[in-house]
């Protein structure tokens, strides 16, 4: 043993940075490692609209409504209790800091059972904070806020002086007889007195274990290209089970033509809208998606449709032995690519950005985009059946003029006609946000295995632990990162040491 700590954190996005300012407020000496040379994981180009809740038990209704069975309850009902008492926990690493929050009203995703508890909240201001300065490895578009969350907990690390070790990916976990006893880095041990906390990420981009897991072709991740299973392989090993490895948080998007671009790129994020509810909220969308033959197939603007409107790209031909929607093709007129551009990266990577953050959203757009006078033309360049393609348009042009997608139901203030010439085209495929197939856990974050039993002295917290099994919404999986750090950083830090157990 060269080196031992009492509390190991493995990951420094914003779980594994909660889980060490919780497990170093507790009195435990602290190591938090990190497997690139810059912190931040996907949380730095999150949202940052952290999930709150008025009422724990309308909070827990919902949460169980979307997990569908996956999640013990035990576990739902204290991300719920977390999510009630989350707005102080903010408040209280921001004010510190000089950095401001606000409430935003926003009731989740769908009108299930406990839907109106919901809000968010997030920082807005961070004094002094230039993200390109700070940051200059990420690149986060539209109106998100993740970034600032990043910076007043990693500003809270660095002010308690928790060691921070950056290029160490961890191998294995050490075990000594029945307890995880550190962490193996390449040919060093480190010690932990008190425990493991693993918040180091989910799959999204490890190719093999999604060819395992999902039912359809690997996807390109967004934020990062580090989030390769470590976390699942390692615990694996010591013994943990799997949950809902299936679900995760996707969309459709472009591919850029450079190879160098390795990352997915979200289409426009549009306003979220709740069925039966708040359908009004709908925003103008400017295209539609049609599949390899020209006919279109999906409501392109689903609810929530940064998480669910890839699913029906998944669909597998067995005539055929092919997935006839991936990819498909995106289709807009001249006055749709007038109204706004249609690419929106978001990535924490340093050679990407290196390469890429000086290209304006409108040069994104010209690099992606097919442009021809004719849809005739668009058919010919994407090898569609003109007959097809000629009659969806039509068909769409038409139900616009009605004010109703009878075939997909899209609402109707999001319809655009497609008439007007140029018209361009792109491939978009389905992209990966987020995993939520990942650990199994109580409601203390200790690991489970195959049965259910606690690993001994071993946590998760973060996307590598997320609840959410069938439907995630908007927000959550920020909540789950400093809830479940925090719980998992306390629990960790007040176990006896190794040294002390009978």
């Amino acid at each position: 043993m060269e080196e031992s700590y009492d509390v190991i954190v493995v990951g420094f996005g914003l779980a594994g940075a909660i889980a060490a300012i919780a497990a170093h407020d507790a009195g435990a000496a602290v190591l938090l490692l990190e497997k690139e040379a810059w912190p931040g994981g996907i949380s730095i180009c999150a949202g940052g609209g952290m999930r709150i809740a008025e009422d724990a038990d309308a909070a827990f209704a919902y949460l169980k409504a979307t997990c569908a069975g996956t999640t013990p309850d035990a576990v739902l009902m204290t991300l719920a209790q977390g999510a009630v008492a989350l707005p102080d926990y903010v408040r209280a690493l921001a004010e510190p800091l000089g950095a401001t929050t606000r409430t935003v009203p926003a009731r989740a995703n769908y009108p299930l059972p406990g839907y109106d508890t919901w809000s968010h909240i997030e920082v807005d201001q961070v004094p002094g904070f230039d993200a390109g300065l700070d940051y200059p490895h990420i690149r986060v578009e539209g109106d998100v806020n993740g970034k600032n969350m990043f910076k007043v907990a990693h500003e809270h690390v660095t002010r308690r002086g928790i060691a921070v070790r950056y290029r160490s990916p961890v191998d294995r976990l050490h075990r000594q007889s029945s307890e995880i006893a550190g962490v193996v880095c390449g040919a060093t041990i480190i010690s932990a007195r008190r425990g493991v906390i693993l918040t180091c990420g989910g799959f999204e981009a490890s190719a093999d274990m999604q060819r395992q897991f999902w039912p359809m072709p690997p996807l390109r991740p967004v934020a990062t290209l580090s989030n390769t299973g470590d976390g699942i392989r390692v615990a694996q090993d010591a013994g943990a089970g799997l949950w809902h490895m299936w679900h995760l948080h996707g969309v459709y998007g472009f591919h850029h033509p450079d190879p160098r671009f390795k990352f997915g790129i979200r289409v426009r994020r549009l306003r979220n809208w709740i069925p039966g509810v708040s359908v009004q909220r709908a925003m103008p969308m400017s295209w539609i998606v049609v599949d390899r033959r020209g006919k279109r197939f999906m409501n392109e603007y689903d609810p929530y449709m940064q998480d669910t409107n890839y699913r029906p790209m998944a669909f597998y031909d067995p005539t055929t032995q092919t997935y006839p929607r991936i990819p498909s093709v995106l289709v807009l007129d001249a006055r749709g690519r007038e109204s706004g551009t249609l690419c929106e990266p978001s990535y924490n990577d340093a050679a990407t950005a290196a390469q890429f953050n000086s290209l304006s959203l409108a040069e994104l757009d010209k690099q992606i985009l097919v442009t021809c006078d004719s849809l005739r033309d668009i058919a010919e360049h994407f090898a569609l059946d003109e007959k097809i393609f000629q009659a969806t348009v039509t068909s769409w042009n038409i139900a616009c003029a009605d004010g109703s997608d009878h075939a997909f139901g899209r609402p109707a203030a999001s319809m655009m006609p497609i008439v007007e010439p140029p018209f361009s085209a792109a491939w978009v495929w389905p992209i990966v946000s987020n995993t939520h197939g990942g650990l199994p856990h109580d409601e203390e974050q200790r690991v489970l295995d195959p049965f259910g039993t606690p690993l001994q002295r071993l946590y998760v917290a973060g996307e590598l632990g997320s609840v959410f099994g069938h439907l995630y919404f908007s927000g959550a999986n920020y909540s789950e990162c400093c809830i479940g750090g925090r719980i998992a950083g306390m629990h960790a830090a007040r176990l006896k040491p190794r040294s002390a157990v009978a």
